[in-house]
């Protein structure tokens, strides 16, 4: 485990916040810099089939030790960090053995408090590492990356661990939704495959919402305001009147669980042009469907009150719940909570309130469900992970290969 933090240490310097308005792939310059580092470390290391792609996929294999054939498994992280807070000069911080109470972040005013985040009582003792409040962290997911190739590093040193064809991939842009955008999964070479991309140790999911990105539009009519009386129509005051009308308590501040929500996401705001963008999430295709309606109803309502002005609803579906294919599969994830109990982690059976990669390869043919990375708090300055956490990952990829070779012996 020597490796681990100094690896993850050294690539969480790498600036790779994805761009979601840049159309191309990658989206971000940083990301393509971080997969040649990638690509270069891999070869080091003496894997085969190592590869970078025009996209920015990594892709490489550690070749099965045993003689007699087992299916290959494939381990899979992403490159890049949320657009939600800066991923620019990340400067981590060690907090050793971790005794309670608040952690100042950095030189500022910003701190790490267990009254906002309790999950911190349950880590006394632990080593954590933490931003220094400017940024995110990046373990999310640059934590997985880390720790899938330390433990085929480990593999490596111990050939006594048998295992079987073992297939990596490194993705763009899974942030933005286009993890899976151009990915070959011929080429990956595994039968099944898992995210390293989850949250706390222990956490297994299989179960992710169905996503849709909706924008809706409000053309208004602009006049001169000394002469506007029963001719302007501000574009603005529609929207306010449409955020009015969403249901207050369907957000993700008051959901958990298997509840969906509508979230608003951002908006652009002028007298004669306004946007607003919504997420909507469901675990369940009817209740999604039926959000996609229920939204489009209000937006037909809104239409028919006014003489002036229009609106406008565009709804793009973006990923579906993977659960239906996991489904079909289920020894992959007996394979993942035995490999889990036998380092001595109770499996978190829970569901995904957000999407990986592992959705939508799930559909493509790759069933894919996702493990643990040991981070918290994804998106924003106050994100950490424990060593101890990343250390269970690394011991979790690595009896999974095992257990998976021992299986088909």
């Amino acid at each position: 485990m020597n490796n681990l933090v100094e690896r993850f240490l050294r690539y969480v310097t790498y600036d790779t916040q994805s761009k979601p308005k840049n159309a191309h792939c990658p989206s971000s310059t940083g990301q393509r810099v971080f997969g040649k580092l990638l690509y270069d470390e891999l070869f080091a290391l003496g894997l085969s089939d190592v590869s970078l792609d025009e996209h920015g996929y990594v892709m490489a294999k550690l070749k099965s030790n045993v003689d007699y054939p087992v299916p290959a498994i494939g381990f899979i992280s992403h490159m890049d960090t949320a657009p939600d807070a800066s991923g620019k000069h990340v400067k981590p911080q060690i907090v050793e053995n971790y005794q309670g109470g608040d952690i100042a972040l950095g030189k500022g005013d910003e701190i790490l408090s267990p009254i906002q985040y309790p999950e911190l009582h349950q880590l006394h003792g632990c080593n954590l590492i933490t931003t220094d409040g400017n940024t995110l962290l990046g373990a999310d997911n640059k934590a997985g990356i880390a720790e899938i190739i330390t433990a085929v590093e480990l593999l490596m040193a111990n050939p006594s661990i048998p295992h079987g064809d073992i297939c990596l991939a490194f993705t763009p842009d899974e942030e933005i939704g286009r993890g899976a955008d151009h990915f070959d999964i011929e080429k990956f070479g595994a039968s099944w495959a898992y995210t390293i991309d989850g949250g706390p140790v222990g956490e297994l999911e299989f179960e992710n919402f169905h996503a849709a990105n909706a924008q809706v539009t409000f053309h208004g009519v602009n006049v001169h305001p000394g002469t506007a009386k029963d001719k302007m129509v501000n574009s603005m005051y529609l929207a306010a009147q449409f955020i009015q009308m969403m249901p207050a308590q369907e957000t993700p501040e008051h959901t958990e669980g298997y509840q969906g929500f509508y979230h608003l996401k951002s908006a652009k705001m002028g007298v004669t042009l306004s946007q607003l963008d919504y997420l909507i999430r469901d675990f369940d295709v009817t209740e999604f469907s039926s959000r996609k309606a229920w939204m489009k109803q209000k937006v037909a309502e809104l239409n028919s009150q006014l003489s002036k002005g229009r609106v406008e609803l565009e709804i793009v579906d973006n990923y579906a719940n993977m659960k239906e294919k996991i489904a079909e599969h289920p020894h992959i994830i007996e394979l993942a909570k035995s490999a889990m109990q036998a380092c001595d982690i109770e499996p978190i059976i829970k569901p995904i309130r957000g999407g990986t990669d592992g959705a939508r390869l799930s559909f493509m043919g790759l069933p894919c469900p996702n493990i643990f990375t040991g981070g918290y708090n994804f998106h924003g300055i106050h994100e950490f992970i424990t060593i101890e956490g990343m250390e269970d990952a690394v011991r979790v990829i690595m009896k999974l290969a095992e257990k998976t070779a021992h299986q088909y012996a």
